[in-house]
């Protein structure tokens, strides 16, 4: 068994409000979710109306998917133009780690 994380740092772009802020967070996390299978929400930054985090986590039994999952849902994010990509985290587990 594989589990893969993604943490997404995003700057914003002309939101005022954390409903506008909400406006654009929650379809970016239902399409992660819809398109990939993958368990996403936003996990920090919730006060702050211009920055958003979002994580989101894969589980697979198998390397190759695991990988090739993360590395769609990582270009469906930077792709968006409503947001910028500031930072990408990503952390693989194995069950080869002990």
């Amino acid at each position: 068994m594989y589990v893969g994380t993604l943490s997404f740092d995003l700057l914003l772009g002309d939101v005022r409000s954390l409903k506008e802020k909400r406006s654009v967070v929650r379809p970016i996390v239902a399409e992660l979710q819809r398109k990939f299978a993958v368990s996403a929400a936003e996990t920090g930054d919730q006060d702050l109306y211009r920055r958003a985090e979002i994580g989101l986590a894969v589980v697979s039994g198998d390397w190759g998917h695991l990988t090739d999952v993360l590395d769609r849902c990582e270009r469906m994010v930077a792709g968006r133009p409503e947001v910028e990509l500031l930072s990408v985290r990503r952390r693989l587990h194995g069950d080869d780690e002990e």
